[in-house]
Parts: C-alpha cells; structure tokens; sequence
C-alpha cells in the first residue's frame, strides 16, 4: 500500500492552526482521502500527559534542554503509536504543530543550540518529514489576543501564552525563516484574514502541490 502524505500547520500563538487543520482534514476527507487529524504536543495518550506538564502555567522553572527533551519524548511516542502507522497504511496524516515548533520555541526564540536540535531530530524524527507545513503568519499581538479571547474567563494562559511579546515576535520570525530557507516543503499563509478564505488558500495549495494528477 501506498504510503500517506503528511502535512503540518505550523505559526505562533492564535494564527488559527487546528481551525485550518480541521478544515482541511474535512476537504480531504470529501475527496475520499483517509485522514488522521492530530497534534503536538500529543497525539497519542502518553504524549498527551506530557502535554499537560509541558504547558502547565504553573510548571517549575526548568532550562530549554528540558523543555527540549520533554518534546522530543512526547514526538517520539506520537510518531510510532500514530503517525507512521497511517502513513503506512496509506492515510493522510494532519498535525497541529510538529518539529519545527521545537525548531522555533525551544531554539530560535529559547536558546537552545542548533547542534542539539539536530541531534535530536535525527534520533527520533529520522525521515519521517511533512510533505506539506503551512506556516499561518500573524502579528504576535493579534495572535495572543486570539488566544485571550478563546479561552474561558477562569482559564490562565498556557506555559507559552504566558510569555512577554518579544519572545513570540521571535517565534514570528523562526518560522517565517524556515519557509525561507525550505520554499519546497512550506507555504506561508497570512493567518489574519477570514477563516474561509484562509481555508481556500490552503486547499490551493494542497491541490497543486500534492493532489496534482491525482483524482
């Protein structure tokens, strides 16, 4: 069987991923494509109690190569108990965030050395890369605004939301610096604009870049 593709939503804090990755898991599933719809940190249940841990407001303080390494063992889980398992089976596979995330959060906006990331990526992502990332760009202030309004009045923000504006002015740029340097594998989309339009704009692209030829 044919193996499935892989595409992930990748953007700083309310850019409106699991909006778009659900609406696109929907337009796939209309054109008679299997699709898992999933997320990281998470995915599958242990990776979901380290989510938990991982943004909890109220977690210890802890340095980026902890950070780093609670990530890298939740990605790990989600890729042997639910990724590569459908993509093997000839599924689709959507993500809310995958290792670029650790590229930008813990990396370029956390400090944590290139060479670390590497090293860690190569052990536990190996070749199973996205076909497709769509980067949703927004302005940092839009975003977390976003992210305010969406929670419940009693909710606090999460480990990441919490952070001051020139820390996700940082993520802002780490990823629109991965859509530069990688212009095959990612899209930039602007994330402020209409849910359906946005949701048009990446359909495009996912027609033209994976289902070109294909019926």
């Amino acid at each position: 069987m044919a193996s499935g593709k892989f595409i992930t939503f990748e953007g700083g804090e309310g850019a409106g991923k699991s909006t778009q990755a659900r609406l696109l898991a929907g337009r796939l599933q209309a054109r008679g494509i299997d699709v898992a719809v999933t997320r990281e940190p998470g995915g599958s249940p242990f990776a979901e109690q380290v989510r938990a841990l991982i943004l909890d407001p109220a977690i210890e303080p802890h340095s980026v190569l902890s950070e780093a390494l609670l990530f890298y063992a939740a990605r790990a889980d989600h890729l042997d108990k639910l990724i590569r398992p459908a993509l093997s089976q000839g599924r689709w596979v959507v993500s809310d965030r995958f290792s670029d995330s650790t590229r930008v959060y813990q990396s370029a906006a956390g400090g944590l050395p290139l060479d670390a990331f590497d090293v860690l990526e190569r052990l536990v992502v190996r070749s199973t890369a996205p076909d497709l990332t769509i980067v949703l760009d927004i302005a940092p202030e839009v975003g977390l605004r976003r992210a305010t309004d969406r929670r419940r009045a009693s909710a606090r923000p999460d480990a990441f939301e919490k952070r001051d504006l020139a820390f996700h002015q940082l993520l802002r740029d780490g990823f629109a610096a991965i859509a530069a340097a990688e212009p095959q594998r990612c899209v930039v989309v602007d994330g402020a604009g209409d849910p359906d339009a946005i949701d048009q704009t990446i359909w495009m692209q996912v027609e033209q870049r994976l289902l070109a030829g294909t019926r």
